[in-house]
């Protein structure tokens, strides 16, 4: 499990899920999707997307990874979870194909998202890849249309350590005449989804050219936008429940996949579905863990940013606070060079250092080490509940708590 144990469940090849969608009776082909990959802001724009989708009118189905409370959150249809009934009589009825083949646990997931999506006969499905692009294994997809948010650092041992390389990854999701669509222009990037999407005849769409944006309103739990498309203002005082700056590099992506939709395939999406989707995407898919505000006094907020790009829009979310103190609840895995993270956190900031509850995360005596060796000092928790407690116990009313380092170290928040 990719999730627990880290590289060793990564399995290079497409062969096992090509082999369980076979035999499953290609349950892929059965559904319309639209394909989301990229480093940061894959599954805030998935969420936002089948949010839309929804409204409009369409049953939705919505497939994202890694969960942080139950593993049901990974398969939705409509906001609402993979029944537990359903995933035990998969597992049931299926256990021999699974022992013939030796799928990985994630590969087992994609396969049971698939046949539970064309099951209950949704219309479409936002699928967000894994890992990657190319060899994941939601990769056998054929999709109306695919979006590529942004690139940066995150599991280079897998996917290379350039800008230019992972992007290569990425771009492996980009299909033969399927539109696509990518968030931002980035310079390294670029090239590579142009050489690609030439190569494949993809008509390809760099959603900053036609959509910009102007923040008139940011709150905890909101933001509001004017909206400009190809210098006309299209969308007057949109408001979207997800907080964080770093929305508004998902934005544009996930605007010019709706209007792909719209032009291309001839989906009925009003501006009013885009509002009312937009504005409500947390209760109508559950989404969690984005910039999230846990409680007041102190101020507790939670993130699962965790690369190199995740952190700095997270620090620069909390300067803009202008805190009297921050108080940090920091984990890590043991898989990712955290030195280079620890290097971007402020010395003035008080840590609380603790290890999530699963193989995979960075023993804390490490990461204290670690960190003092880039001149940050805290206290070590064996656990991440303990590290929250101290952390409550220590801060003053007007002062801040963030609480991150890892989707795992978020997903023992007790009230998350």
């Amino acid at each position: 499990m990719f999730q627990r144990i880290g590289n060793a469940a990564f399995k290079k090849s497409l062969d096992n899920i090509i082999a369980l969608c076979e035999a499953l009776g290609q349950p892929q082909h059965r559904f319309k999707c639209i394909h989301v990959a990229g480093t940061n802001g894959k599954g805030s724009s998935s969420h936002m997307l089948a949010a839309v989708l929804q409204e409009a009118g369409y049953k939705t189905g919505l497939y994202t990874s890694p969960h942080l409370k139950s593993f049901t959150e990974r398969v939705r249809v409509n906001g609402q979870e993979l029944p537990q009934g359903y995933l035990i009589n998969f597992v049931e009825q299926h256990k021999q194909l699974f022992e013939r083949i030796k799928p990985s646990f994630f590969e087992m997931t994609v396969a049971l998202a698939f046949a539970y999506f064309a099951e209950e006969q949704v219309e479409v499905a936002v699928i967000e890849v894994g890992l990657g692009g190319r060899l994941d294994s939601t990769n056998i997809i054929t999709p109306e249309v695919s979006l590529i948010t942004n690139i940066s650092f995150d599991h280079q041992n897998m996917l290379g350590d350039t800008i230019a390389a992972i992007a290569a990854e990425k771009a492996g999701i980009i299909k033969p005449k399927v539109p696509a669509v990518i968030s931002s222009r980035q310079p390294e990037a670029e090239e590579v989804f142009i050489a690609k999407a030439a190569d494949v005849g993809a008509p390809l769409y760099f959603a900053p050219d036609h959509y910009t944006l102007e923040l008139s309103e940011s709150t905890l739990q909101r933001q509001v936008f004017q909206v400009y498309r190809d210098g006309n203002l299209y969308l007057k005082d949109l408001e979207i429940d997800l907080a964080g700056g770093y929305q508004k590099y998902n934005l544009p992506g996930v605007l010019q996949t709706l209007e792909v939709l719209q032009e291309l395939k001839g989906y009925t999406i009003t501006q009013e579905a885009i509002r009312r989707g937009l504005a409500h995407v947390k209760s109508i898919t559950g989404l969690k863990g984005r910039w999230q505000v846990l409680q007041q006094k102190p101020l507790t907020i939670c993130d699962t940013g965790h690369n190199e790009d995740g952190i700095r829009q997270i620090l620069q979310g909390l300067e803009q606070l202008q805190p009297t103190r921050v108080h940090m609840v920091f984990g890590a895995v043991n898989d990712k060079d955290v030195t280079k993270i620890l290097q971007m956190l402020p010395a003035k900031y008080t840590y609380y250092f603790c290890q999530a509850n699963i193989p995979r995360a960075l023993p804390v005596q490490e990461l204290v080490q670690k960190a003092e060796t880039v001149g940050l000092k805290g206290n070590a928790y064996t656990t991440v509940a303990e590290a929250i407690a101290a952390a409550k116990a220590n801060a003053a009313p007007d002062e801040v708590i963030f609480i991150g380092g890892s989707t795992f170290v978020v997903a023992e928040i007790e009230e998350l």
